[in-house]
């Protein structure tokens, strides 16, 4: 008897987890994705210096126990957020930064060890039995009799028993057309629902040494008054490598990156003195230009609007489509957390 083919769409963490889970259960996997990369959200880059810096997502914590049981499972390590020091809050621009100092005691964040792409290429490893095509954006889903068929942009047609999309709903009612048309309330419902990330513009700044740890500030900055709004130290754990790293308003995405990066520098260089300025390279994403995860809303979508939505937990098309990804998640929905729990849910279907 031949295997029963499943189709993912989307190579980041819910579509490689799980290829994975299936592959287990004796299932041919095929994952079709659209960028030229692995791993969708998880993007970790590197510049001149051996610091790994992430665009994507970073943290997490006691709390994301399905993401630290996958860590240990794959024994890959991880490490605890740097945060000894003093730390600086801006409420105005005219006046100096509140000083504070993060207690041990509060709840640790962690990072994953070489960065967050570890997992991803430790995934991407576990799934060499599925076949990976990337550069192909899905343009149309069809049911066809006991099949369902993907068209890709470049016209090229993958046929499967199922297919799981693990992209974010907004951008795949906007971007995918289905035939049959889905259900409209779920329509509705995916242009509603709000994509983690998209709003981001995350930012990061190498230094060939750690001076603000040497000046015994944490590195952590939460300001109201400028261009960085969040803001830690971004070291490696082996402190080989060094940066701090965090979060750019959001409104500044109408800047140019020479001008956001002007800005950044002028604001570390008023907090921790000329040596802010000597950087090794500056580093951004700017998520709501990234138009294989983004698509801008039909209206006003708050933050984890519709995520973990019970209609996402519905399959459609006589049971060939089903609709996955971190923003389907019931737990932790938008964080890596959610990602691996919407994996673990959707191929316990299977």
């Amino acid at each position: 008897m031949s295997k029963k083919k499943v189709i993912l769409i989307g190579a980041g963490l819910t579509g490689l987890y799980t290829a994975y889970l299936l592959l287990e259960k004796g299932f041919d996997v095929e994952i079709i994705e659209a960028r030229d990369r692995v791993g969708g959200r998880i993007h970790t880059i590197t510049g001149s210096t051996p610091v790994t810096m992430e665009m994507g997502a970073t943290w997490f914590s006691n709390q994301h126990t399905h993401l630290v049981a996958l860590l240990q499972e794959l024994q890959i390590p991880y490490f605890r957020q740097h945060s000894k020091g003093i730390s600086l809050f801006e409420t105005m621009s005219f006046v100096p930064p509140q000083k504070f100092e993060i207690s041990d005691a509060e709840e640790p964040s962690f990072r994953i060890e070489g960065g967050s792409s570890v997992l991803i290429d430790r995934l991407v490893s576990l799934c060499a039995a599925a076949t990976i095509k990337t550069g192909q954006k899905v343009t149309a889903i069809q049911e066809q009799e006991s099949q369902i068929n993907v068209t890709t942009c470049n016209g090229t047609i993958f046929t499967a028993d199922y297919i799981i999309s693990t992209i974010p709903p907004n951008l795949l009612i906007n971007t995918v057309e289905f035939k049959p048309a889905l259900p409209e309330n779920l329509v509705q419902l995916a242009r509603k629902t709000h994509t983690w990330m998209g709003e981001s513009i995350k930012f990061a700044v190498a230094y060939k040494t750690p001076f603000w740890r040497e000046a015994n500030y944490s590195g952590t900055l939460y300001s109201q008054a400028s261009i960085i709004q969040e803001m830690y130290d971004h070291s490696t754990a082996t402190a080989t490598g060094f940066a701090l790293k965090g979060f750019l308003n959001a409104g500044t995405a109408v800047l140019s990156s020479q001008e956001r990066q002007q800005k950044v520098l002028a604001q570390l260089t008023s907090l921790f003195g000329p040596e802010a300025s000597a950087i090794e390279g500056y580093y951004e994403t700017v998520w709501r230009n990234e138009a294989l995860t983004f698509h801008p809303y039909h209206q006003l979508v708050l933050a984890h609007q519709n995520n973990g939505h019970q209609a996402y937990q519905q399959s459609q098309f006589n049971g060939k489509l089903f609709l996955s990804g971190s923003e389907t998640a019931q737990q932790h929905p938008g964080y890596m957390d959610g990602a691996i729990a919407a994996a673990k849910k959707i191929s316990s279907q299977f």
